[in-house]
C-alpha cells in the first residue's frame, strides 16, 4: 500500500476527521440539515468548514448529534438535550482519565 493510501485510510479511521457533508450526515442520522444547523447554533458540536464554507462532520460529532436527537425525540427540549450530552461526554472523559490514573498508580 502506498503512503498516500495509508494516509487516506488513517483519516477515515480517525473519529475526529471531518469526513461527512451536511447532507450525508443528515441522511445517516435520519434527520434534516436544519437539525444539524441547530446543533451548531447551540454549540454542542462545531463542524469544521470546507474551503467553500460547507459544514463537515466527524464520526464523533455524528455520535453526539445522534444522542441529542434521541433525547429530543423522547421529548427533551433541544437546549436541555445538548446540556445532557455535554455532561455525559465530560463524565465519560473524567472516568477514562480516572481509570488511566488508577492503572498507573496500581501498575
Amino acid at each position: 500500500m502506498s503512503r498516500e493510501a495509508r494516509d487516506i485510510d488513517s483519516k477515515f479511521d480517525d473519529e475526529d476527521y471531518p469526513a461527512y457533508s451536511m447532507g450525508r450526515a443528515a441522511e445517516m442520522l435520519g434527520t434534516t440539515p436544519g437539525f444539524l444547523r441547530s446543533l451548531d447554533k447551540t454549540k454542542v458540536i462545531a463542524p469544521l468548514r470546507s474551503s467553500g464554507g460547507h459544514r463537515r462532520y466527524s464520526r464523533y460529532q455524528l455520535r453526539i448529534a445522534a444522542r441529542v436527537r434521541e433525547l429530543v425525540d423522547g421529548g427533551t427540549p433541544l437546549e436541555a438535550a445538548c446540556r445532557i450530552v455535554v455532561l455525559e461526554d465530560q463524565l465519560e472523559e473524567a472516568q477514562r482519565i480516572n481509570a488511566e490514573m488508577s492503572a498507573e498508580r496500581d501498575g
